[in-house]
């Protein structure tokens, strides 16, 4: 499942979302992760869905890629769906009654949204790192934290912070992966025993893990000490963000697309 997780991968290539000036890809994801929690209604979702398909066939990243990015938080979605499914009450009589366990229509409706708006919301970030390289995303997020850098915010360092936190995320999992497959192959039994006995199992991986992370950060740091890193003061970049029509054109079809879907919430409270 370790293999499954795709959360901060970049895909090359060269589409139309791969070459967008990431600023505006960054704050589109925002606005996309808003939108999600203003059009809570079937319409609003559909749309959402519709239109990250039509991202993803545009960046020519196979839908698949999205199953194994949902795959390892799916007892998350699973979980939140049963607590709105048991413990969302409604108007009218119960569909299911058993003991103190009651089942409502409006349980089942709110389930299915905050399952599915889970879906998007993972798929939608993650089509963010999927199209964008570290490298241009810390150079975005420090051109839109520019102006805090007037109130002596360290703007360079925390966008490098957060993106080499997100680079990192595909290497531990690999790493974590390795060190399970170790000690699997010495006889480590991690997925066998209640829950006690996994949960004490996981020692013997944790505290490898641990000691590779910081290796993995001491050697970093090396590295950039060697290359005369001193932060973001004096420093030049060899390639400049440009914003094209492109980008503009997809901006302005994205604001359309958010309009929909908050037309769509002002609908169902109409019909509500």
């Amino acid at each position: 499942m370790l293999r499954d997780i795709t959360i901060g991968q970049h895909f090359p290539g060269n589409s139309i979302l791969h070459t967008m000036d990431p600023r505006v890809k960054l704050l589109l994801t925002i606005a996309y992760i808003v939108m999600l929690f203003v059009g809570s209604n079937p319409a609003g979702l559909v749309i959402s869905i519709v239109f990250l398909t039509v991202l993803y066939l545009v960046a020519k990243i196979p839908l698949k890629i999205v199953g194994k990015s949902i795959k390892p938080i799916l007892p998350i979605i699973l979980f939140t769906a049963v607590l709105n499914l048991f413990f969302m009450t409604g108007t009218s009589e119960p569909l299911v009654s058993w003991w103190i366990l009651k089942i409502y229509k409006e349980g089942i409706y709110y389930a299915v949204i905050m399952a599915v708006r889970i879906i998007c919301l993972i798929a939608g970030t993650s089509l963010l790192t999927y199209t964008t390289s570290p490298i241009v995303l810390t150079d975005a997020i420090e051109q839109l934290l520019h102006p805090l850098a007037k109130l002596h915010l360290p703007v360079h360092e925390l966008a490098m912070m957060m993106t080499i936190a997100l680079r990192f995320i595909p290497t531990l999992i690999e790493e974590t992966d390795k060190i399970m497959n170790a000690q699997k192959a010495r006889g480590a039994q991690l997925d066998s025993g209640n829950l006690r006995q996994r949960v004490k199992a996981l020692i013997p991986v944790l505290i490898p893990l641990f000691i590779s992370a910081f290796r993995r950060a001491d050697e970093l740091a090396m590295a950039m000490e060697c290359r005369c890193y001193h932060g973001g003061e004096g420093r030049t970049r060899l390639k400049q963000l440009h914003m094209h029509r492109s980008d503009i054109l997809i901006a302005v079809v994205a604001v359309l697309v958010f309009v929909a879907i908050g037309m769509s919430n002002l609908f169902f409270a109409r019909i509500g």
